[in-house]
């Protein structure tokens, strides 16, 4: 009897790359962090705001409580750390009892921009952690901002605390004393005055007076040690649990001091994944010639790369890209990334070549690190910056007087 005939894709060994229509692409515009403050300053009376977000009723004051790295999911899984927060998981997004996605990348810098901005990253322009500038052909690091950028260059848009303040509402920031003159506060979290305190408590009790202390008022609070901890030891760690305790004690600390009329949305900039300290699930780009092949610098991070590519280079890095890590990661080039909204509905033009010629998302729990050139991150136990579920669902916990 003859042999059933077979195609090199029949082999049941053989990696399928995973379909870019499968990745989850953010809700911009209704349901992502960029939406959250327009919708908060509409509530407000600021002139030329509409809600984005359908769900949330406007309150006269507005207090967001962005709790660095506490994704939905983590969340969810850990009722016994956090009690209160878990009490509150029904009325995320004005009750519906759901997330806000954070955007792409799902990582500190480009969120934050998100949320300051009420833009996505393709009109904020921070679309990573690391990116390529196009006018000197350097990596620009938009978390430290390194090399030295003009900020309000970088980013030109105002902020929606700056709007607010201008319109006649009360606006703060409470964080710590050492974000008040960084160039990323400047170009996302700026308007109104900046008060920095450096425990959780001091700013839940201060930003509490805040609220207290105007009719119509817009108050911003930070607390970053639990993405520290998951970075450092992963959220799946008694480090992280700990700082989750505490996470949960300052959120009921403050909700327990809101005056009248008021509304505290609990949110984050991105979940975290931990990625095993394993060959299989830590590829180094640094000792891979297949992947080097090609590449003039390597951007992003660990689960959300951006690959610029020699001249000429480009589509032999892409096929290269798919072939090696298409079962593991979304692998798109820039176009297709750009016409799939990852980075928001429009992408603009001095925005554009940020992005890598490839980008590549990570969906297993995997990460692409540099052991030589990003030795810091390529050490992390927890990561974040892609679209999977664990990363890109952040809370919009709400508590209303």
């Amino acid at each position: 009897m003859a042999q059933p005939t077979t195609t090199a894709s029949a082999w049941p060994d053989e990696p399928v790359p995973l379909s870019l229509d499968t990745a989850p692409v953010p809700a911009y515009g209704s349901g992502s962090l960029a939406d959250l403050l327009p919708t908060l300053a509409a509530g407000l009376g600021v002139p030329d705001f509409e809600p984005r977000i359908a769900e949330l009723a406007p309150a006269d004051r507005v207090c967001v409580f962005l709790i660095d790295g506490l994704g939905w999911e983590q969340v969810r899984a850990h009722p016994a750390e956090a009690p209160f927060l878990t009490s509150l998981l029904g009325s995320s997004r004005g009750g519906t009892g759901r997330p806000l996605t954070a955007g792409f990348p799902a990582t500190t810098a480009t969120s934050l921009a998100s949320v300051g901005t009420g833009l996505p990253p393709g009109a904020h322009g921070l679309t990573g952690y690391t990116v390529r500038d196009p006018d000197t052909g350097e990596l620009m690091n938009q978390l430290r901002w390194r090399p030295w950028t003009p900020p309000h260059v970088w980013q030109p848009y105002p902020t929606v605390f700056r709007l607010a303040d201008a319109a006649g509402v009360h606006t703060a920031q409470v964080s710590s004393p050492a974000f008040e003159d960084t160039p990323l506060t400047k170009v996302a979290l700026s308007g109104g005055t900046f008060h920095g305190r450096l425990s959780g408590e001091d700013r839940m009790d201060f930003t509490a007076r805040q609220l207290a202390g105007a009719d119509r008022a817009l108050v911003y609070t930070y607390y970053s040690e639990v993405d520290g901890a998951g970075h450092r030891f992963g959220v799946d760690s008694d480090a992280w649990r700990d700082q989750l305790v505490h996470a949960d004690r300052l959120v009921q600390r403050l909700a327990e001091q809101l005056p009248a009329r008021s509304a505290l949305y609990v949110t984050a900039d991105h979940g975290m994944v931990d990625i095993p300290f394993d060959e299989e699930s830590r590829i180094d780009f640094d000792e891979d010639w297949e992947l080097r092949a090609g590449v003039a610098l390597l951007g992003g991070e660990g689960r959300a790369r951006h690959v610029y590519a020699v001249p000429g280079a480009e589509n032999d890095v892409l096929a290269c890209w798919r072939e090696v890590l298409g079962d593991r990661f979304w692998v798109a080039g820039r176009e297709e990334a750009v016409e799939a909204g990852w980075f928001g509905p429009r992408v603009e033009e001095r925005v554009h070549g940020r992005i890598g010629d490839v980008v590549a998302a990570a969906h297993d729990d995997v990460a692409l690190t540099a052991s030589l050139a990003e030795p810091h991150e390529s050490a992390m136990a927890g990561m974040h910056g892609s679209m999977t579920a664990a990363e890109q669902l952040v809370p919009l916990l709400e508590i209303r007087t």
